[in-house]
């Protein structure tokens, strides 16, 4: 009785337990939505995992459970004194000659089909039993798999289907792992011994799991309603692009659920006969009554409509098919297993329309009752011959004595789909050919371009901020990010790296320099200090960021800086110079939203925040911004103290009517919520301008963009590579305030597809780019995650001749450089330059060589050398200036003449006898050099080679700038300062003495 009543209350506080948790957090994310202002984004969300939860959770319940319950009520009944009787019978005339027909003569109804005795049943079932645990065991990974994985993840791809080849690898799968194997057959044997209630249980565990898996779907439902054309057809089917990257999608999910479905309520029903009337402990199963056949013939119909649908879907993802030498369908998917699916689906469809006919008009005494059997039989072994025989006979005995000549359309249509799918097509093409020929006055003519050589690396200046600017411990510096800034300057303040010339009075110049914010990193407060009240109410907000130039250097070989450290004027930080203030806004210096701020905190409390350290003291401020909600009254506590599992918000007695909650504060989780299926840059990064068009009575001038991406897995015929994706555009670009915490999304590409079906979808949350601030736009690059995915594909398919594909005899690589004392691949690198004039060749949207010159512009760059080789064949530039934005230039060097690489430069540099050993002095005990970054610089119609050199200490690392190397056809220079280089380059008549010289051997060139 107690138990009873102790169970009772237990479920029933349990149930209270997650009625209030789901309560909760469904209105703290309303509220959240609510203060960033995309509460429509969220409901529409919630609506649509609502429903699909409730349709596919209530149709798998009722089909699994009525089914369930009409073959309980269908099965044999089980009769402990018949079975007695039986099995005595049984004993008695066991060693009788007519046995065996007297039992048959008793047991066999003339309108069942034919008795299955123990050596048939058992393993019949057993087999049922496993398949009931292979499902299990598929579905369940795929749902604890979403459950463990990152909720908000762009593009989740479509699981495996339950198909042949599906089960095949789970039964690989079990095979080498033997608990795997135990537990699945243990799950079979327990559905021999317990069916009726293993068989329920397991029905109603299908119906949330397969709920969850399509909830987790829920973009690819939405984007199958509102589908945009692509205005492209692929050449296998002739259908829109759009069909495979908004429809096809949709029809799998139905499809991994139908099959689940179908499959198990026919497997089941089946064990729930075949074990009735205790045919396993009597060793013999009547056969099927009937009523029994009946309803078998209806679930089996469904199925086969099912596996119809599965073999109809299976035509199209051919070309997502990997057999061949190239990505897409191949010669023996197009003449073999298209054909041999299409007629699958065809007999699936005709054995289904069978079954449902014999189901609806049900005959008791049919002559055609075997040939079911014999048809699902003959269809079973048509899918082997289908699936496995007949490809690799076509692919072994016709396509491989002949592969190129069977190939070449498919590998053409793989080439051209490809560079579609990742805008590969946009790029203009350009034979660049080094002419040798820079001089002095070239080197002076292109002076903002030397002036803008990088020679800080983003490692050693945070390594060198984190000594000198992180003023306390709990600050700290978690990135660097490259952009340029149009400065105010005179004559004075403008020091060239160049050789000296007369410098006129300008009014402003482009600079690029290095910006890092400087945020709050909670857990490096002292442990004694790790309070509550520490934690979410005062030290709640980072202070200021600095700005280095990238070609300068200060006393010491440290980096200068043109905003730096906290002033006493708790709304400015110190500027280098008074133009500098007048560049540079500073405003609202506080980071209240940044890459680092994990944890909420509390605003407009009793308890007054952190502001900055002030010599021995501490300066305190209140947050007077817009983010935040406010949780003042009493069930608003409640409510975020049961979403957070924070219950000394209930107890403190710190808070006001006023006081508000920031969430969220960072900007990948931030904006990640909001868009989860968009993928996001790696790399935000922060802007300092005037553009406080939302709040002009809350200026803040720091903020933070970040690049969206569109992704697909869909494209046909485009080579996913090794990051799982086929189609990619930059559509977005987000701008997130780091003192508000408002996020505005602003659409970067309108010719993309994906963006315009999820503009469709959400039509109040995005915005043109016209309409973001000019002062923000000025500051958008071409973001590198998405440059390197281009460049990786691009050493493959700059190959557009099949035949030169198919031998790879053009192949591409990234090179490597020494950073430090190891190789690493060269990453792109941000420069100011102008892009060399040369012809273009085989260009789409053509801009004239003029326009390409005019002026020094911010470009993003990356070099190549072929497979193998260490010379340069061409390098990629990404253009982020005005018009030119996101335009690609590539420069494809002559294959009869050397262009040295950077792993050739940096063997000459660790090659030459003096460089080499001044290098190998400063690596002594206690310290050691760093060479950084080696550039690749176009001027003009020549190359420039730069690498800095870094001296740190392995203790306390404070790296400094101390040589620098300038190599240029084949003379290499180290120097003090890049200035002396170049000196040291142009003018080795009067090179300083810290300068060396060497000569380079004229090497053969490469084939």
């Amino acid at each position: 009785m107690y138990r009873k009543w102790g169970f009772r209350l237990l479920i029933g506080f349990l149930g209270l337990w997650l009625l209030l948790n789901s309560a909760s957090r469904l209105g703290v994310e309303i509220f959240w939505f609510q203060e960033v202002g995309y509460l429509q984004v969220f409901l529409l969300r919630v609506m649509t995992g609502g429903v699909l939860w409730v349709v596919v959770a209530g149709i798998t319940t009722v089909y699994l459970l009525l089914n369930l319950a009409l073959a309980q009520r269908l099965k044999y009944p089980q009769s402990p004194k018949i079975e007695s009787a039986q099995l005595s019978s049984e004993l008695t005339n066991f060693l009788s000659p007519d046995y065996r027909r007297r039992n048959e003569a008793r047991i066999l109804a003339p309108q069942r089909f034919q008795i299955l005795r123990l050596r048939w049943l058992l393993p019949l079932t057993l087999v049922l039993s496993l398949l009931i645990g292979l499902m299990l065991a598929h579905y369940g990974q795929i749902a604890l798999a979403y459950w463990h994985s990152p909720v908000n993840q762009a593009n989740l791809p479509i699981p495996a289907l339950f198909r042949p080849f599906t089960i095949w690898q789970l039964l690989r799968q079990i095979c080498s792992q033997v608990w795997y194997l135990g537990l699945i057959g243990g799950v079979a044997i327990a559905i021999l011994v317990y069916p009726q209630f293993l068989l329920t249980a397991i029905a109603i565990l299908f119906s949330p799991i397969f709920a969850f898996i399509l909830f987790q779907h829920w973009p690819k439902v939405l984007q199958y309603f509102h589908p945009t054309l692509f205005n492209s057809t692929e050449p296998l089917f002739g259908r829109d692009i759009s069909f495979y990257v908004f429809s096809l999608p949709f029809w799998e999910l139905l499809e991994l659920w139908l099959m689940g479905l179908c499959l198990y309520g026919f497997v089941a029903v089946t064990l729930t006969y075949l074990l009735s009337g205790n045919s396993l402990s009597q060793g013999i199963f009547p056969g099927f009554s009937p009523q029994q056949q009946r309803h078998l013939y209806g679930i089996g119909g469904l199925l086969m409509l099912v596996v119809a649908l599965s073999y109809w879907l299976s035509r199209y993802e051919l070309v997502y098919s990997s057999r061949g030498v190239s990505y897409g369908a191949s010669y023996t998917d197009v003449t073999a297993q298209l054909p041999a699916y299409t007629v699958l689906c065809i007999l699936a469809v005709a054995i289904a329309y069978y079954l449902l006919w014999r189901t609806f008009f049900w005959r008791s005494k049919s002559q055609h009752r075997r040939l079911v059997f014999y048809s699902l039989g003959v269809y079973l072994l048509l899918v082997a011959i289908a699936s496995i025989v007949l490809p690799t006979v076509v692919q072994y005995l016709i396509v491989q004595p002949n592969e190129l000549q069977r190939e070449q359309p498919y590998i053409q249509r793989t080439i051209a789909l490809t560079r579609q799918a990742f805008d590969l097509e946009a790029i203009d093409a350009k034979t660049f050919n080094p002419q040798g020929t820079l001089t002095e006055a070239d080197i002076q003519k292109n002076d903002l371009t030397i002036r803008n050589i990088r020679l800080w690396d983003q490692r050693p200046l945070l390594e060198t901020n984190r000594q000198l600017q992180q003023i306390r411990p709990y600050y700290r510096f978690p990135d660097a990010d490259i952009d340029r800034y149009t400065l105010v300057t005179d004559i004075t303040s403008r020091r060239p790296s160049a050789p000296q010339k007369p410098l006129e009075p300008v009014e402003s110049e482009r600079r690029q320099v290095l910006i890092a914010a400087r945020e709050l990193d909670y857990s490096a407060v002292p442990q004694e200090a790790q309070t509550w009240v520490n934690r979410h109410l005062i030290y709640t907000h980072g202070f200021g960021f600095t700005v280095s130039p990238v070609n300068t250097v200060g006393p010491g070989g440290l980096p200068e800086y043109f905003v730096k450290d906290i002033s006493g004027n708790s709304s400015a930080l110190t500027t280098s110079s008074e133009a500098i203030r007048q560049s540079i806004p500073i405003g609202q210096p506080r980071i209240y939203y940044g890459e680092i701020t994990n944890s909420y905190v509390m605003t407009g409390t009793r308890v007054r925040e952190l502001d900055y350290p002030s010599g021995s003291d501490n300066v305190y401020n209140s947050y007077d911004g817009l983010g935040g909600v406010e949780i003042g009254s009493a069930w608003r506590r409640w409510l975020f103290a049961m979403y957070l599992k924070d219950w000394q918000m209930v107890l403190t007695r710190d808070f006001l009517p006023e006081t508000k909650l920031l969430l969220r504060r960072n900007v990948k989780q931030r904006i990640q919520a909001i868009a989860p299926f968009l993928k996001f840059d790696s790399d935000p990064y922060l802007v300092a301008a005037a553009a406080n068009q939302d709040f002009p009575s809350n200026p803040s001038y720091l903020y933070w963009i970040v690049d969206a991406y569109t992704t697909s897995d869909r494209y046909p015929y485009s080579d996913t590579g090794s990051d799982g994706i086929n189609y990619i555009r930059n559509s977005i670009k987000v701008v997130i305030d780091a003192y508000n915490g408002t996020v505005n999304f602003y659409i970067a590409d309108s010719s993309d597809p994906i963006i315009a079906t999820w503009a469709a979808i959400f039509p109040k949350m995005f915005k043109p780019l016209s309409t973001m601030p000019v002062n923000l736009r000025s500051h958008t690059r071409y973001p590198v995650d998405f440059f390197k995915i281009q460049s990786e594909r691009l050493m493959t398919y700059h190959m557009t001749d099949p035949q030169v594909f198919y031998n790879r005899e053009d192949q591409w690589q990234i090179p490597n450089e020494i950073y430090g004392s190891e190789p690493r691949p060269v990453e792109p690198y941000y420069l100011i330059t102008s892009l060399p004039t040369v012809p273009f060749v085989g260009v789409r949207d053509r801009v004239s060589e003029r326009e390409a010159s005019s002026r020094e512009e911010f470009i993003l760059l990356l070099p190549y050398t072929p497979k193998q080789r260490t010379n340069l064949i061409a390098w990629l530039a990404a253009r982020s200036d005005g018009k030119n934005y996101g335009r690609l230039v590539l420069y494809v060097f002559p294959k009869e003449r050397l262009v040295y690489g950077t792993e050739q430069i940096e063997a000459r540099i660790n090659q030459d006898p003096v460089i080499s050993q001044q290098i190998s002095l400063w690596n002594r005990q206690g310290s050691r050099a760093i060479q950084g970054n080696l550039l690749v610089i176009p001027i003009d119609q020549s190359l420039l080679y730069v690498e800095p050199i870094y001296l740190e200490a392995t203790q306390n690392s404070l790296p400094t700038l101390v040589r620098v190397v300038v190599a240029y056809e084949n003379r290499i220079v180290m120097a003090q300062t890049l200035e002396q280089a170049l000196q040291g380059i142009f003018k080795p008549e009067v090179t300083p003495a810290p300068a060396i010289i060497r000569p380079f051997e004229e090497a053969a060139p490469p084939g």
